[in-house]
């Protein structure tokens, strides 16, 4: 467990290290100390790597910021609009371009790496502020509307939607399924790729708020702010394989087969949780 000053919170990985957003900053950590420092105005919500670069949405200034991951330095600033200023959103890659939801009113950015430019605006129900990207197709999640929706990438049009529970939040495609937390009923909700259908749930807790989720591994790993730091799921049986950790308030998550990233801003802590084949197991 590393002590890291200030709001250390979404996390995105590059290899063996991992960056944090913080407050007017992101960081690189590796599992022992700092390796770099990016100064921002306000660094918010789940990040990407890819296309040699970390991008990360800046709440204050509304755009999509692009660092260099060999030099720690910015190089592109884009001007997306950023959909929740409040923080609570993903930028995610796939199909050769950078996605973030840009406006409150539902409107996702398709942004080209090799332009730093917006090639498309996709409408979506209005806030849509959670995405992932993964099983052929870009998922997602509106929180008002109570919906997911599947975006074809060819086409940059909704070809699915998929009524959810209370409050949905941040979502992951892998390990066969898109899954989606129900914040407001404190359940995990599994949905079928192909069908669209949820296909189960399982119960978490009372709540599931300002957690987050990965996939990998054969396993669902969920973070929690309330009992512990984080829950192992089976993507088969909806078992609740581990509950790990004590509950330190929120923060983010992020698996490797390495080990598993976990921040909990609350207490200024950025923890590395090894060998998480044999969690849950």
């Amino acid at each position: 467990m590393l002590t890291v000053p200030g709001f250390a919170d979404f996390l995105a990985v590059d290899g063996s290290s991992v960056w944090t957003t913080n407050s007017g900053r992101v960081e690189r950590w590796s599992n022992k100390h700092k390796l770099a420092e990016v100064a921002m105005s306000h660094p918010c919500g789940a990040m990407a790597v890819a296309f040699g670069s970390l991008w990360v949405a800046d709440c204050k200034d509304g755009t999509l910021n692009r660092i260099d991951l060999k030099t720690a330095q910015k190089t592109a600033v884009i001007a997306t609009g950023i959909a929740n200023p409040k923080g609570e959103l993903n930028v995610v890659a796939g199909a050769g371009s950078v996605w973030v939801a840009s406006d409150d009113k539902g409107v996702i950015a398709r942004v080209d790496p090799a332009s730093n430019s917006v090639t498309n605006s996709i409408q979506v129900d209005p806030g849509t502020y959670y995405l992932s990207f993964g099983l052929g197709s870009l998922w997602a999640v509106s929180s008002e509307h109570q919906s997911l929706q599947r975006i074809d990438p060819q086409t940059n049009a909704i070809v699915k939607r998929t009524a959810l529970g209370r409050e949905p939040g941040f979502l992951v495609a892998g390990e066969g399924a898109v899954w989606v937390q129900e914040q407001g009923d404190g359940t995990l909700a599994r949905i079928d790729p192909g069908t669209g259908d949820v296909s189960g749930r399982v119960k978490i807790d009372e709540t599931l708020k300002y957690g987050d989720i990965d996939a990998g591994g054969g396993k669902v790993w969920l973070r929690t702010t309330a009992g512990q730091t984080f829950v192992v799921i089976d993507p088969v049986t909806l078992a609740i394989r581990a509950r790990v950790g004590k509950a330190t308030g929120s923060g983010a998550l992020r698996y490797t087969r390495k080990g598993v990233w976990t921040t909990s801003h609350d207490v200024h802590t950025l923890s590395w949780w090894k060998r998480p084949a044999r969690i849950g197991n």
